[in-house]
């Protein structure tokens, strides 16, 4: 028979306080099967760039508009995007260009709306039929898919030599019919009134 002794013992003791203790270390690095709960997001910047340029495509896969900014801000909730001093250009076949410039603006998570604050312009160009236009207020929302350029907060219109002010607009630019919403005021000139292929519409309170 074997003598065991003492050390014998603590050695064997030792050995297993070893094994138990690497098998608890091994257990706790594996991977767990249940599933890790996700993060949740917040409203906060994901990413940034700057000196950017955003093109829109048509259905057809053409450029419709064009977004170019000093800055961008996109954030992870809700996949939005700020931008300062956004200048937008749209691309219509057969129509004088439309731009639009703000000191900042909103995209949505799908790039269908842009919402522009601050110091809004937005400008048609001449053509052989129609005067320029320009109109400006404190925040415009362009449609991007509908191609439409509207505003629930007051605006004044300047349309060739005329000048009229109202408490808000709907312009299309595929029809060129622009609406003025609300207390309309102005002056049109009455060459303006004939012979134009873009109209300009009075709506009363219409909201």
């Amino acid at each position: 028979m074997q003598r065991v002794t003492p050390t014998s013992i603590l050695a064997t003791i030792l050995l297993a306080a070893l094994a138990s203790g690497t098998y608890w270390l091994v257990q706790r690095t594996l991977p767990t099967s249940e599933p890790s709960a996700e993060r949740p997001k917040h409203h906060t910047p994901d990413y940034y760039a700057d000196n950017i340029s955003i093109s829109m495509l048509s259905a057809t896969g053409q450029t419709q508009y064009r977004i170019n900014a000093a800055t961008m801000v996109h954030y992870e909730d809700d996949s939005t995007t700020s931008v300062t001093r956004p200048a937008i250009r749209a691309f219509t076949p057969g129509q004088p260009e439309v731009t639009a410039t703000a000191l900042r603006g909103t995209i949505n998570s799908d790039d269908s709306v842009v919402d522009l604050y601050d110091q809004a312009v937005i400008t048609r160009a001449p053509d052989a039929t129609d005067p320029g236009m320009r109109a400006t207020s404190q925040h415009f929302q362009v449609l991007v898919n509908d191609d439409v350029v509207r505003t629930e907060m007051p605006v004044q219109l300047t349309r060739g030599q005329s000048v009229m002010t109202a408490s808000g607009m709907n312009f299309n630019n595929v029809t060129r019919v622009l609406q003025l919403l609300g207390n309309v005021r102005g002056t049109i000139m009455p060459a303006e009134l004939n012979g134009s292929r873009g109209t300009a519409k009075p709506t009363g309170a219409k909201h």
